[in-house]
């Protein structure tokens, strides 16, 4: 099964038990990134300088990725030029998660519960239904992280976006930060890719950096 790089951070944030996502609100900010990465790589969007543009409107296939797409599109489209893309983040990073979640739960890999805070405040948690797609997630990253495989476009860019929202522990979660991150700053600057697709990655982790300052100071 083929996921999004921003389910692939979901399922990673998400716990296993209670469904509760970890460090929700930088995770929040890096499932936004992924998915504009995704569009990207998918040649739908373009983002150079910091600054984004939709290229080519057709269907990926994927509806996480076409809703994006459309709402980059009609919201750019009375820009006088090419927005930020810490702008885009900023304006959909809070709504992206719900959508992610929903995309999981419709390829089975969470469930939802509706549970109730103290009694009184309704909240939804999406535990662990079938965990081998995340179980083959982690093998992944361990063997680019601590055996130095060699990544592709679409892990480099997945490494690229945790490292630059700092989240690292949740790939990583028994390790402590210094024994990943050199590595994974290794990665996300290096040129896995063409030139236009490690302009992206770079692009994508320097906005990831700059939010992750706001994420810190709020």
């Amino acid at each position: 099964m083929t996921l999004t790089l921003g389910e692939e951070i979901m399922l990673l944030s998400l716990d296993d038990d209670s469904g509760a996502a970890r460090e929700r609100q930088a995770c929040q900010w890096a499932v936004a990134g992924a998915i504009v990465l995704e569009l990207v790589l998918a040649g739908r969007v373009s983002v150079d300088c910091g600054r984004i543009a939709v290229v080519d409107t057709a269907s990926t296939g994927v509806w996480l990725l076409d809703d994006r797409l459309r709402m980059i599109d009609a919201w750019a489209a009375g820009k006088s030029k090419p927005p930020k893309v810490t702008e885009w983040l900023t304006k959909n990073h809070r709504k992206v998660l719900d959508a992610t979640l929903e995309s999981l739960r419709e390829r089975g890999l969470v469930s939802q519960e509706q549970r109730k805070v103290l009694g009184l405040f309704p909240v939804r948690r999406f535990p662990e239904a079938d965990g081998s797609v995340e179980r083959e997630l982690r093998g992944r990253l361990e063997g680019l992280v601590l055996r130095h495989g060699e990544p592709d476009d679409r892990s480099a860019g997945l490494i690229a976006l945790l490292h630059g929202a700092k989240l690292h522990r949740l790939a990583f979660p028994d390790l402590p930060r210094k024994e990943v991150s050199p590595r994974m700053r290794e990665i996300a600057e290096g040129r896995w890719a063409g030139e236009s697709v490690s302009k992206a990655i770079q692009d994508m982790q320097a906005a990831m950096s700059a939010v992750a300052l706001v994420t810190m100071r709020s």
